[in-house]
């Protein structure tokens, strides 16, 4: 990798950090050689610091390191791409992103995901999920088979409200599903991009 740190008069390039995960824009730094020499060998994003006058490492003080997945340089190579695992908000506000946005996939389906992972340690009393779960492996198996087959009828008539209505169910029941076996839908679409590629 060849990073032009002489292109600019104060050996400084801008390096964008990423979720390696989410893929959403955590923050911006600045970052000279040293900064980056820095950064591979400890495994922690480091900048430099241009108020401060020197190295810092994202978390030094608050402990929400971002710890450092891949790096990369543009085409011109002056700008730097990090990926990164924050260890909590990356922001000094204790905000997600240095934008304010949450640090979740822009998927709907990737958010609902983490809900059904949240509702699933929830009490029983409150939530559908919870009381699903607290039922087992079967009994969520078998609620995928009953919307299967309750999207299959709809799916010979001509009503657009209820077939959509039974493909979100469906849906919905096979995520936690996949959650209940330990699963992601991130692993069931690896699967098709794999398959796709053939």
């Amino acid at each position: 990798m060849i990073v032009d740190f002489k292109k600019y008069n104060d050996g400084l390039v801008p390096a964008i950090v990423q979720d390696v995960v989410t893929a959403k824009v955590l923050m911006l730094g600045f970052m000279n050689e040293e900064a980056l020499q820095q950064t591979q060998e400890s495994g922690k994003v480091t900048f430099y610091s241009r108020s401060k006058k020197r190295l810092w490492t994202k978390g030094e003080e608050s402990g929400n390191f971002l710890l450092l997945r891949s790096v990369a340089s543009d085409c011109d190579s002056d700008t730097l791409l990090i990926k990164a695992e924050p260890l909590g908000p990356v922001c000094h506000t204790g905000a997600d992103t240095c934008w304010g946005e949450p640090n979740i996939k822009d998927e709907f389906l990737f958010y609902l995901e983490e809900v059904i992972q949240q509702r699933k340690t929830a009490p029983v009393a409150e939530s559908y999920v919870a009381r699903l779960f607290a039922k087992g492996i079967n009994k969520i198996a078998q609620k995928v088979g009953e919307e299967a087959v309750e999207l299959v009828i709809e799916a010979k008539d001509n009503n657009e409200e209820l077939f959509f209505n039974e493909a979100a169910d469906l849906l919905f029941h096979y995520l936690i599903l996949l959650n209940a076996k330990g699963y992601t839908l991130q692993q069931v679409i690896n699967v098709l991009q794999e398959r796709h590629k053939k």
